[in-house]
């Protein structure tokens, strides 16, 4: 009788980010290397639930380290929420004799993972989100990628903004936190920047600086908005009210996650990806990877789940002095 294969699975799970395939990519290829077999799953734990999976080979990720999304897709799922959803695909890895299973998302995700370690399933963290809101990490996968796409768009709007001399308030995916905000802005000499973490007055934070810069002799402004802290229409219409200067309204949306990921993300995701097979490979398990102070390691699932996110004051301070 043939020995049963050992099996490491491997899901994408919430918003896709670029460089989720890099990271797949490295998890497929360090495993098999491993002598493992690969289980991946399709559309999050839709497809564990659902038992909706394919076996990888080294060819199945050839050709996918600079495309964004994730060949594996993803989804959220409703039933994964439920104790009865978290036990079926605890079954599931079971019946595939999955030896761990690595989730690559963010701190949902990761809630989701938490609750499957609790059936007996071994997994793995990897942080993969354009918002960089993981608190055990100081980087996630898709973040640089979501910065360049973020800094490129205003670059253009800046364009039409100079030529029609207008204020134009740019709104910024990052849910309830501000980085891609602060980053792009810094990056764009954004006239003011505006995030969930820092509280804001209309007249002194924006008006004031719109009308200094103004006064210097500047005429035309981006107004840089993390989604956390929304209304960028209204804004706008305050903004011409209170200064005279039209104004306009851009909310980049989706475009923010797509893309072909940058060489950063690329390699991040690869060491991230290798690091979690490694972890299943020397037996640790419910591990989150994260990227600290230059190095890749790794924390408890547990307490990486209950750690905040500092926002750089730093850089906004920064920020506010050199731009204008």
């Amino acid at each position: 009788m043939a020995d049963t294969p050992k099996r490491i699975g491997v899901l994408t799970s919430g918003g896709d980010a670029p460089g989720m395939n890099a990271a797949v990519r490295a998890v497929a290829r360090t495993a098999i290397n491993a002598g493992y077999e690969v289980i991946g799953f399709m559309r999050g734990y839709n497809g564990l639930v659902n038992s909706d999976y394919m076996v990888m080979n080294i060819r199945t990720v050839s050709d996918t380290i600079h495309r964004g999304g994730t060949l594996l897709y993803t989804a959220r799922c409703e039933e994964f929420k439920t104790e009865q959803g978290v036990k079926k695909g605890a079954s599931v890895c079971n019946d595939l004799n999955i030896s761990g299973l690595v989730v690559i998302g963010g701190d949902g995700s990761f809630r989701g993972a938490r609750d499957l370690t609790q059936y007996g399933i071994g997994c793995i963290g990897i942080p993969g989100t354009i918002d960089n809101d993981i608190g055990a990490s100081q980087y996630s996968i898709g973040f640089d990628t979501a910065v360049n796409t973020v800094t490129e768009m205003v670059d253009k709007i800046r364009d039409t903004s100079q030529s029609h001399d207008r204020c134009t308030v740019v709104e910024v995916m990052g849910r309830r936190a501000g980085h891609i905000a602060l980053h792009a802005g810094l990056a764009t000499g954004a006239t003011a920047v505006l995030v969930p973490e820092v509280k804001f007055d209309f007249e002194r934070d924006i008006v004031k600086r719109i009308v200094n810069a103004a006064e210097s002799g500047k005429k035309h402004f981006v107004i840089m908005v993390a989604e956390g802290v929304g209304g960028c229409g209204e804004l706008a219409k305050a903004i011409q009210w209170r200064t005279g200067i039209e104004s306009r309204a851009s909310i980049l949306g989706y475009v923010q996650r797509g893309g072909s990921p940058s060489a950063r993300d690329r390699t991040m995701a690869s060491r991230m990806g290798h690091h979690a097979v490694e972890l299943l490979v020397n037996g640790q398990e419910n591990r989150v990877v994260v990227y600290q102070n230059g190095t890749v390691t790794d924390f408890d699932m547990a307490q990486a789940l209950e750690m905040h996110k500092p926002f750089d004051m730093d850089l906004y301070n920064i920020c506010l002095e050199i731009n204008s």
